[in-house]
């Protein structure tokens, strides 16, 4: 089993806002012992001399292996977090993105590969019903801001 930590530095990363009705693609997030604490949209860092929309394609190409549509404002959340002990920092954009590859939403759990060879589990999950669970929504304050949006919508 491979621990992750977060590095000593900020971050840049991008998130996909991928739904199906009203439920949201999200991988596990787990403790070191295997516990699922939480769920975070798939995306990733921003690599040095990349846009955000750059990073963002190249995300869900290299987990999913498709491409996405990028839809509707990004949003920008700061994210400072404690991961097992250690101290994180990222400044996080996210989008509405739509999967290319249909197939995708029809799978109820999704495995896929990062680049470092961990494995995580996506699935789709409702909001409402991810509170009730106990579990989070990472990065903080994203699950606020998307309950806010659906009431204006």
């Amino acid at each position: 089993m491979t621990l992750w930590r977060p590095p000593s530095a900020i971050r840049v990363k991008v998130l996909g806002l991928v739904w199906r009705d009203k439920r949201l693609l999200a991988a596990e997030v787990e403790t070191d012992t295997g516990l699922v604490k939480g769920v975070r949209p798939l995306g990733g860092s921003i690599e040095y001399g990349e846009s955000r929309e750059q990073a963002l394609h190249r995300e869900f190409r290299e987990e999913l292996g498709t491409a996405i549509t990028i839809h509707g404002p990004w949003h920008v959340f700061e994210n400072i977090y404690t991961h097992e002990g250690a101290l994180g920092h990222e400044i996080v954009f996210a989008a509405d993105v739509a999967l290319a590859d249909q197939a995708l939403y029809q799978q109820d759990e999704i495995v896929f590969a990062e680049d470092n060879g961990l494995t995580w589990k996506a699935r789709w999950v409702n909001l409402n019903e991810l509170k009730a669970s106990g579990l989070a929504l990472y990065p903080e304050g994203l699950a606020d801001y998307l309950v806010a949006l659906s009431r204006t919508n």
